[in-house]
């Protein structure tokens, strides 16, 4: 299963499945309810992680662009950082690898650095925008 350029409507997402993420599902070795399960878990696995400089989770941040979960329960996160000169550049990829693998039933979890698109402050969710005094 695959979700894409993930916002501030991921957990709806992980809630109420796309079309697309529905043909997914139906494609996949695992069961749709453990797919629902493993996502709705990472999701609470990401939510755990912080920016050390910035009072909001990195998902309600929008640093979380794709995370995709395949049969044999590999997990690959593609996410961004603030900015390549953020000084936790080398600590936070670290962090969400654990946070992702400390999931039951979790296999493998590699996480990718990207930086296209670039991340701006568009792809904070409300909660985050609250945190952060940002209105």
């Amino acid at each position: 299963m695959r979700v894409d350029e993930m916002s501030e409507a991921q957990a709806r997402a992980a809630e109420a499945p796309t079309g697309e993420q529905t043909a997914d599902r139906q494609g996949s070795a695992l069961p749709a309810e453990e797919i629902d399960r493993l996502t709705a878990e990472i999701v609470a696995a990401l939510k755990t992680v912080y920016d050390p400089e910035i009072p909001a989770d990195i998902y309600e941040l929008g640093l979380i662009y794709k995370v995709d979960i395949a049969d044999d329960r590999k997990v690959v996160v593609d996410m961004t950082l603030t900015t390549p000169n953020c000084p936790s550049a080398a600590e936070l990829p670290a962090m969400v690898e654990n946070a992702v693998a400390s999931v039951r039933g979790v296999g493998e979890v590699k996480v990718n650095v990207i930086w296209d698109p670039p991340w701006d402050p568009s792809r904070m969710s409300d909660e985050a925008r609250v945190a952060l005094n940002m209105w």
